[in-house]
């Protein structure tokens, strides 16, 4: 007679520099799901996180290459489980409430869960540019795969074992939130949000975000989505902003011409001329790059689909 197979669940916590709080998080976890093995990515800790986390009771295994987006896809390259929890290290989510966060995900209603962060937070949780950021990124990603998600930078989510092992992860930083959320949408699985807690910062814990440095990857993230996503919207949006400057331009040369049945503005006629053609030769690259991204990402959904039904 065989036995049935364990389910085993990981808790996987980034950290950098979390000494303050990186003991009260995995004793927060051992308390809310002592089944779990609870596993730390240091990513260059200069202060005692590491060793902490080690006296704590969690597995540390060290990460060198700096940037959240690289602790992510050493997470999913290096460990093997049934269920991935990550949570950040800074004791801002609920650990009481992970059940909460793995339910969808074990009753395979979905294959990745997200802490939704916005429905339930404190004055002080989020900078104001944070936000707008958030819901800028939000807006667009909503609007490119006709979605409705609350919170797309949340850094607590549960994954399957399916998707852990098929999405990659390319991003490097802070942005790898976003681009789970993407692929995730793209490769056709299944998200499903659940509003829980989201607290401050405890005193004493820095935060690692840079408003304006951060902001501009933020900037840089939603271009590069309308690249890759949109390409028709994007450089046709380029094309027309060269079109309508190329058309204010030639509108002076028109002008002069019909003054006096002569072309005084030279170079004005030149720069209206190459800005046309810089606005219908964006349009066209958009029109290609379209095509070519949609016939990719429908041959990328169809080698999904086979590969999860085999």
């Amino acid at each position: 007679m065989s036995s049935k197979q364990k389910t085993s669940i990981v808790v996987l916590i980034p950290c950098l520099n979390e000494e303050v709080t990186i003991v009260k998080v995995i004793q927060d976890f051992q308390v809310a799901i002592p089944e779990a093995k609870i596993i730390v990515f240091d990513n260059n800790s200069t202060d005692s996180t590491a060793a902490l986390a080690r006296e704590a009771g969690a597995e540390v295994i060290p990460e060198t290459r700096p940037g959240k987006g690289h602790v992510v896809a050493s997470m999913f390259k290096k460990v093997d489980a049934d269920y991935y929890v990550i949570v950040d290290g800074d004791d801002t989510y609920s650990a009481e409430n992970v059940r909460q966060l793995l339910e969808p995900v074990m009753n395979g209603d979905a294959d990745m869960s997200v802490a939704v962060r916005l429905a339930e937070y404190t004055a002080d949780s989020f900078r104001p540019l944070h936000v707008f950021g958030n819901n800028l990124v939000r807006g667009l990603v909503n609007w490119i795969f006709n979605s409705n998600l609350s919170d797309i930078m949340s850094g607590y989510r549960a994954y399957n074992r399916e998707l852990v092992k098929t999405i990659p992860i390319l991003s490097s930083g802070f942005e790898v939130e976003t681009e789970m959320t993407i692929r995730i949408m793209d490769y056709g699985f299944r998200i499903e949000e659940v509003p829980l807690p989201y607290r401050e910062r405890p005193e004493g814990s820095l935060s690692k975000l840079r408003t304006f440095h951060d902001g501009f990857l933020v900037l840089s993230e939603i271009a590069r989505i309308a690249k890759a996503y949109k390409p028709f919207t994007f450089f046709g949006g380029i094309g027309l902003a060269f079109i309508l400057a190329g058309g204010i331009s030639g509108t002076w040369v028109i002008l002069d011409y019909l003054e006096d049945d002569y072309v005084n503005k030279v170079p004005t006629a030149i720069l209206a001329t190459g800005l046309m053609l810089l606005g219908f030769g964006s349009i066209g690259i958009g029109i290609l790059l379209n095509t070519i991204s949609y016939r990719f990402r429908e041959n990328m959904r169809l080698l999904h689909k086979i590969i999860r039904g085999s």
